[in-house]
């Protein structure tokens, strides 16, 4: 009796444990492989938002290995690998909006304009040391010639095309094409190969201006304040993805960090050459 008794127990167990096994077995069919079932397979990426995946990339940022900070190699090469979707504002915050530029580094009243890469782009920073006598009005303006890498001329109504300054011509009144102020020159940086690139122009006129108003808003205070502009190239592209734009006023009051996508709505770009052509679906968010 008893013998048959442990018998059966054996034989419940056994079919117990055959039940689980086709069990596990279906539930991994079913969900593909040991996935979620509600959920992506698990050799794709969670479904985050692209603003999701681009927040990740660009909020933690380190400064460069110069004694003013900035725009370090590594976040220059996350950032050349954002695209651009269509939809999305034209800008997002790097480093959770805080500049790496250390503003213990304003010595002298100047910029530093780097020399242009081996593809004549400006593809490195330019940063400056501002000051309220920096800041100046378009009285002195006159015609822009320079044809930075990717240019096209505009053609028909849209302007499409314009020529962008890394340091805005606004805020250097008194500083040469070297990056020495000179009282002398009451004029700001124009027609400089160093300090020019292709940039669209809703990303010029609408975007980068809104950071530009910020820093001369901040000397026109009587802060004094650190600025760098570094467009940024994927590869050999000779038309830049965007723009990095960061400031920080030795006072504190002013500190921003962020990207700025070169996009116009309504057109897409071949970065390799800058090329436009018409694209009505592609929106940018104000």
């Amino acid at each position: 009796m008893a013998r048959r008794y442990r018998r059966r127990r054996q034989q419940s167990s056994h079919f117990l444990s055959i039940l689980i096994v086709l069990l596990a077995a279906a539930w991994g069919l079913y969900t593909k492989g040991g996935d979620d079932a509600s959920g992506p397979p698990a050799n794709h990426q969670p479904a985050t938002t692209q603003s999701a995946k681009r927040s990740a990339m660009t909020q933690s940022a380190k400064p460069a290995a110069t004694v003013y900070g900035g725009l370090a190699a590594r976040d220059y090469h996350r950032l050349a690998q954002l695209d651009f979707k269509s939809g999305q504002p034209a800008w997002i915050s790097v480093n959770h909006n805080h500049a790496t530029l250390i503003k213990q580094a304003w010595k002298v009243n100047r910029v530093i304009y780097s020399d242009l890469d081996a593809l004549n782009r400006t593809s490195r920073s330019n940063t400056a040391f501002l000051a309220p006598r920096n800041v100046v009005g378009d009285r002195l303006r006159v015609r822009q010639y320079i044809a930075p890498t990717g240019w096209h001329y505009n053609h028909g109504r849209d302007q499409i095309y314009n020529r962008g300054h890394l340091i805005a011509y606004s805020v250097s009144a008194g500083i040469d094409q070297s990056g020495n102020y000179n009282r002398t020159n009451p004029s700001g940086d124009q027609n400089n190969p160093k300090n020019l690139f292709t940039q669209t122009a809703y990303t010029n006129q609408e975007v980068q201006t809104r950071f530009e108003t910020k820093v001369r808003e901040q000397l026109r205070a009587g802060s004094n304040v650190v600025y760098q502009a570094t467009p940024i190239f994927r590869g050999k592209e000779l038309m830049a993805r965007g723009i990095n734009l960061q400031a920080i006023s030795t006072d504190g009051r002013l500190d921003f960090n962020v990207y700025i996508f070169n996009v116009q709505p309504g057109y897409e770009f071949d970065y390799a050459t800058g090329r436009a052509k018409r694209m009505v679906t592609l929106k940018v968010a104000p």
